[in-house]
């Protein structure tokens, strides 16, 4: 009778834990299950790829808008001057942006070359695949980022 209102009792402790995914992929690699590369994990390293090919391609791009402003007054009207360092400087903070991306581009690399990539940092649980094809550099879960 103690037995089973042991068993009962672990039981339902069990429903209530959050299962960690991670640990349970991570054990099965090294227990030799299937090693090979999935095809999910190969796809957002393709994505991946794409987006960090495209961040250094529009800041190749955006290069001569970060430029200095020249402060000539004979050539150019003061709101021109204005406009132009003001075009400046939201070229600058879009140029912080995408070096942003890129450090969270290299994080998400990293995850996959340890067989964490599609698991919360957080909580441990996956992520949603449709969440890693809007964004592939997502390192949280949606119950975890809105926290």
């Amino acid at each position: 009778m103690q037995i089973a209102a042991t068993i009962a009792r672990g039981a339902s402790e069990a429903k209530h834990c959050r299962p960690r995914h991670r640990r349970t992929f991570v054990l099965g690699r090294a227990l030799g299950h299937d090693d090979a590369m999935d095809p999910d994990l190969e796809a957002a390293r393709q994505r991946l790829d794409d987006k960090k090919a495209e961040i250094e391609a529009m800041s190749a791009m955006s290069e001569a808008a970060r430029a200095p402003v020249m402060l000539d007054q004979q050539s150019v009207g003061r709101l021109s001057r204005m406009d132009a360092m003001q075009q400046q400087q939201m070229a600058t903070a879009q140029e912080r942006a995408r070096k942003r991306d890129l450090v969270r581009i290299e994080m998400a690399e990293r995850r996959l070359a340890e067989g964490e990539y599609g698991w919360c940092a957080e909580c441990g649980e996956a992520i949603a695949d449709k969440r890693l094809a809007i964004d592939p550099m997502a390192e949280k879960c949606v119950h975890c980022a809105a926290r």
